[in-house]
């Protein structure tokens, strides 16, 4: 999938689907778009790479547990997961399916 095939401002699937794609990349609101939207292309595509991200988060805030290393581990990762999120309800924004770095090769393989 390319940005620009897949960049359609008109298409109804993107427009019905685009607030609970966005609410897919906030945490634990992620579960929204793939209970709500459930057949919505669009908001089933950003809801699954929201639900990885909120993962990850978890694992992060699992690792806080350890002594030192764990806050500098959460620390990292809550800025970047956080721009990541960020990034992907820009995408959503911008009527895009982004195909996100890592993220995406792990969601593409998630059956819901």
């Amino acid at each position: 999938m390319t940005d620009s095939s897949k960049n359609l401002t008109t298409d109804p699937v993107i427009q019905e689907g685009k607030f609970f794609a966005a609410s897919g990349y906030l945490f634990l609101l992620c579960f929204v778009p793939l209970v709500l939207k459930r057949g919505n292309k669009f908001a089933e595509f950003h809801g699954r790479q929201g639900l990885v991200l909120f993962i990850f988060e978890l694992a992060a805030g699992i690792l806080k547990a350890i002594p030192v290393v764990g806050d500098v581990v959460f620390s990292f990762a809550f800025v970047v997961l956080a721009i990541a999120s960020l990034a992907g309800i820009v995408r959503v924004m911008m009527n895009e399916y982004w195909e996100m770095p890592v993220v995406h090769d792990i969601a593409k393989k998630m059956t819901l």
